[in-house]
């Protein structure tokens, strides 16, 4: 093997170090215990830095909640937000009036634009047993002329989405094609809905030994594969440690070769926006001076208020996996 397929291959923290045009990409991982009757844990939070707690005491964190896990209401301006689930389940509500349930495999993508405030609670559902969480957000950067755009809310359940099945290996289609498998458009005044972007995100998962070949993809966009799980991957005969990035070239074919513990990856790819990002906290704009008006905006207006009771709502133990839309038209997988 020539290896010219690998550009580099880097150790990742947390959270991950993506490339223009998304900002970051967090992985979160929880074993959570059974759940109690209010969907918290049925354990003991005496000792936990509650508001604050990613210390992963006994494999779970609390994050920004202090009775159910998960991050109660916050702002956002300037970018999108894609989510992305493999276990466990979570709750969102906005300021926008949407709500909803989804779990694993389902996908959510919020476009922020001019500003939105939502919260994403993680209810254990199971009271008899464990609640184990994964899953994927992605923070997708909005180009300056699309920074201010309405804030969209959009759903797209696992029933949807392509997944692409042979001889071991698993891909399912968020973004971008694979193949001849096109997923639903993303929200449309995504960067990723320009039909230059090449925006493309797809998860791979390979039994033991499996072998795949990632297609080509264009030139003008770049590539990266997240190899977060199973050691003894190989990419393009180059042995691939656990947790590494491996940045390749985006039009050439990638040859993906699992080891005995087999491996799953996630694969983000897209052409590059190329503009100024200046971002702190949940909002990311171009200049100083629009960073400044987000604080004041969100100061003056609440980006429309907050129409809940509390600012973690969760819904029924029971209500399954479900969409309201702003408007109130509900929706839910088929």
């Amino acid at each position: 093997m020539s290896h010219d397929v690998i550009l580099r291959i880097d150790p990742q923290g947390t959270p991950w170090e993506t490339f223009d045009p998304f900002l970051f990409c967090m992985h979160h991982l929880d074993a959570y215990p059974a759940g109690n009757a209010s969907l918290g844990p049925a354990a003991s939070l005496s000792g936990r830095n509650l508001g604050m707690d990613f210390e992963g005491r006994d494999g779970w964190r609390m994050y920004h909640g202090e009775t159910i896990p998960g991050f109660p209401a916050h702002p956002h301006r300037g970018f999108e937000t894609v989510t992305f689930i493999r276990q466990g389940y979570i709750d969102h509500s906005d300021s926008l009036g949407a709500t909803a349930r989804f779990g694993p495999g389902d996908v959510q993508w919020v476009t922020a634009g001019a500003g939105i405030v939502h919260c994403e609670m993680f209810p254990l559902l199971d009271q008899a047993g464990p609640n184990p969480l994964e899953l994927f957000q992605l923070w997708l950067n909005l180009p300056r002329d699309a920074k201010m755009v309405e804030p969209h809310f959009f759903m797209l359940w696992r029933e949807q989405l392509p997944r692409v099945e042979s001889e071991g290996a698993v891909v399912d289609v968020i973004a971008g094609a694979y193949g001849k498998e096109v997923p639903p458009p993303p929200p449309p005044e995504s960067w990723a809905a320009r039909d230059d972007s090449e925006v493309a995100i797809w998860h791979v998962h390979l039994e033991p030994g499996a072998r795949l070949a990632l297609p080509a993809g264009p030139d003008t966009a770049r590539r990266a594969l997240y190899a977060y799980r199973g050691a003894g991957l190989e990419v393009d005969g180059q042995g691939v440690p656990e947790g590494a990035r491996v940045e390749v070239v985006p039009t050439a074919e990638v040859p993906l070769l699992a080891g005995d513990d087999g491996a799953d990856l996630l694969v983000l790819q897209g052409r590059p926006i190329r503009e100024p990002v200046v971002q702190y906290g949940p909002f990311v704009l171009a200049t100083e001076g629009d960073l400044k008006q987000a604080f004041l905006d969100y100061q003056a207006t609440g980006f429309g208020g907050w129409p809940w009771a509390g600012p973690g709502p969760v819904h029924p133990r029971d209500a399954g996996r479900f969409a309201r839309h702003p408007g109130g038209r509900i929706d839910a997988p088929a």
